[in-house]
């Protein structure tokens, strides 16, 4: 994620909303300023997909949607706007959303070395004010790993870290798979000599 300093001022959502659709990378708002985001690999891309696409086929005429880094996410009584790697919301304020969603029980970064940081630290502390949220994944491009961040019922935040071997479960949408399917066919040494 890097400031945008091309003389760009401070901007409201709308603005911001008109700004962007003139440029052509993405970005995200944060206390009125834009920061581009960066372009991830191959595996990044690959891991993104699988995860996108096991949630829709899970989730198909329950109601809720998933969206794909194309989707941005507002943060609950913020003027922020942020793109997840994977969403799903299954909240009806934002059914008839046209510019973002305010409300998912699931975002999903899969991590990168420039990112992790960011993604673990000042996101996720965004993410939180979010109502609706349950679990946030963070999802290794380089090993057979994920961390979740569950919200149980008392509102406390749990990491569990998941390894080759396991089952994932992510309560927010009743859907449990194993980790390696996620991985299948990757050649992970190649994210981490790179």
């Amino acid at each position: 994620m890097i400031l945008v300093k091309d003389n760009v001022p401070p901007l409201t959502p709308e603005e911001y909303f008109t700004w962007e659709e003139q440029q052509l990378e993405k970005h995200e708002l944060i206390n009125g300023r834009v920061y581009a985001m960066s372009g991830g690999s191959v595996n990044h891309s690959r891991i993104a997909v699988r995860l996108t696409t096991l949630f829709a086929n899970h989730l198909e005429g329950s109601g809720c949607e998933t969206g794909n880094s194309d989707l941005r996410v507002n943060i609950a009584e913020t003027n922020n706007c942020i793109y997840p790697d994977i969403s799903v919301t299954c909240d009806d304020r934002d059914k008839t959303a046209t510019e973002y969603i305010t409300y998912p029980c699931l975002i999903v970064e899969v991590l990168s070395k420039s990112t992790e940081a960011y993604d673990r630290g000042r996101k996720f502390r965004m993410y939180r004010q979010n109502p609706a949220l349950i679990d946030y994944l963070l999802v290794s491009s380089t090993s057979i790993e994920m961390d979740l961040y569950h919200k149980n019922e008392a509102g406390s935040w749990l990491i569990i870290n998941y390894q080759a071997g396991d089952t994932v479960e992510l309560k927010s949408i009743n859907l449990s798979f194993p980790i390696e399917q996620v991985y299948r066919g990757l050649d992970l040494t190649l994210e981490t000599t790179t």
